[in-house]
């Protein structure tokens, strides 16, 4: 098992351009403005044979109020202690500043062991900082340099006894007799809790939705921890922080609609995403590269939840999301958060259900899901809803009967005739699913309009009930490629 290893220093001492060197990717935002990163963000690292866990931190800041600022250094101040050991940055090129030897003093009476890296070495320039760094009494610092990858070797011998530890207490816990859990053998003695469970994998759930709509409330209260930083100020959350998660059927869990395979528990990975506002009003360039950052997101998730807030539901931004959800071929939900401040809670429903409708027509029956994050009024509902749009994205439709409803569907409203010859649809069938995705063979593909594209996608959907997801299909030319041939 991995050890945890948490970057932590003052704001611009490059924390997060060494997280991304030690993950092996850019997920981490860096730039030279001090303070882009604000909440925990924890990746896989490897350095050489050496496996961890590695949280990125906000820069400490001696703020101690209900300030961001502050809040920021109660969630690093959080990540020491759940780690093995931490990494105190100093930036070697401007020295050991009052700041940095104010933590320093902190990180003396911490519990967790401290390694101290004089970062931004490389070249002489760094010279009298990493020597003036001893003075901090955490030990012989390490002259590294994150952007450039120097100094990687002593870094690894530093961190290699923390590593051994944790594999020495790992085989300590291997020689305890644990209790049988009996979910996870079945009768026969064998082990059932992989072949049982239909998921294997943790389903990638983004939540989007424009600036202070309560995507990282929501979150802390779904999983029942502080993880992720909130606060009243619009545009905190600047990273895609992703949370993985475990969800457990309880007596409350009640289906979404006509679920019936809700399974009992769900491995879930929730992803955190920047407000995103219109794009003319995005300016500045940490914006730009935190709506970028959602963006890769929601591509990369497989559930797209966008949050409305309910006193100003389905402005302009909010449509432009959920068709973007949309033409990624993801699931969707949409998310009422604030719902305890709308006074005519049925007739608003009922009113914000037909808009839906009417502006998002591509994709019907998207469920929509009243909450409120702050309180955790209705948020129960949420996840049955996200596992009910799971099933729709990962419905397959026999060819069969898929070729049966083909023929009442024509035979309901048979295809254009251009030019005095009427279009024929010979087959189709189900070529994948995440979305459901079909092809059909035409006569003439070009000449089948748009409209009649829409009419066979809403009778599918309404035939075989595929709800909140979108459904793709594509005419090709040619004949029945499945049919007989003639001898």
């Amino acid at each position: 098992m991995s050890f945890k290893l948490a970057i932590i220093g003052r704001p611009n001492v490059g924390k997060s351009t060494l997280f991304n060197r030690l993950v092996g990717r850019r997920l981490a935002l860096v730039d030279d403005q001090p303070g882009v990163t604000r909440d925990r963000r924890e990746g896989e690292g490897r350095l050489l044979d050496l496996t961890m866990t590695v949280v990125d931190t906000a820069g400490l800041e001696d703020a101690t109020d209900d300030r961001l600022e502050a809040r920021m250094r109660r969630q690093t101040e959080q990540a020491i202690e759940e780690s093995d050991v931490c990494l105190f940055l100093i930036d070697a090129r401007a020295g050991v500043t009052p700041l940095d030897a104010f933590f320093a003093d902190l990180l003396r009476k911490s519990p967790t062991p401290t390694i101290l890296v004089a970062n931004k070495s490389e070249g002489k320039a760094g010279e009298p900082g990493f020597y003036e760094s001893y003075g901090l009494g955490l030990g012989d610092p390490i002259a590294l340099s994150a952007e450039h990858g120097e100094g990687m070797g002593d870094l690894h011998e530093m961190l290699l006894p923390f590593a051994n530890a944790r594999e020495e207490a790992l085989e300590e816990d291997n020689d305890i007799d644990l209790p049988v859990d009996e979910f996870l053998l079945a009768e026969d003695g064998s082990d059932v809790a992989l072949a049982g469970l239909q998921y294997d994998k943790p389903l990638r759930i983004a939540i989007v939705g424009r600036p202070n709509a309560g995507k990282s409330t929501l979150i802390n209260k779904v999983i029942g921890d502080d993880r992720l930083l909130t606060g009243p100020e619009a545009g905190i959350t600047r990273d895609s922080i992703s949370v993985e998660w475990e969800w457990q059927k309880n007596e409350g869990s009640k289906p979404f609609r006509d679920h019936t395979q809700m399974p009992e528990r769900r491995n879930l990975k929730l992803f955190d995403t920047a407000g995103m506002r219109k794009r003319a009003r995005v300016k500045s360039k940490i914006e730009k590269l935190s709506v970028a950052d959602g963006l890769r997101a929601v591509r990369f998730a497989e559930i797209v939840i966008v949050m409305m807030d309910a006193t100003m539901p389905f402005e302009k931004q909010d449509l432009h999301i959920a068709d973007l959800v949309a033409r990624e071929g993801r699931g969707l939900i949409m998310a009422l958060n604030k719902w305890d401040l709308v006074e005519d809670k049925q007739a608003t429903l009922h009113e914000m259900r037909l808009k839906l409708g009417e502006l998002l027509p591509q994709i019907k029956g998207v469920p929509m899901v009243t909450l409120s994050a702050l309180t955790g009024k209705g948020i129960e509902r949420l996840i049955p809803a996200v596992l009910w749009v799971e099933q729709q994205w990962c419905s397959r439709i026999g060819t069969s009967a898929l070729n049966r409803w083909l023929e009442e569907a024509i035979t309901r409203h048979p295809p254009p005739a251009p030019s005095g010859r009427r279009i024929k649809i010979r087959y189709m069938t189900q070529v994948r699913t995440r979305p459901p995705t079909f092809v059909a063979f035409v006569s003439k593909p070009d000449d089948l309009s748009d409209s009649y594209k829409r009419y066979m996608i809403n009778s599918l959907r309404e035939r075989f009930g595929i709800d909140g997801v979108p459904i793709r299909l594509f005419f090709r030319g040619g004949k029945n490629p499945y049919a007989p041939k003639a001898k």
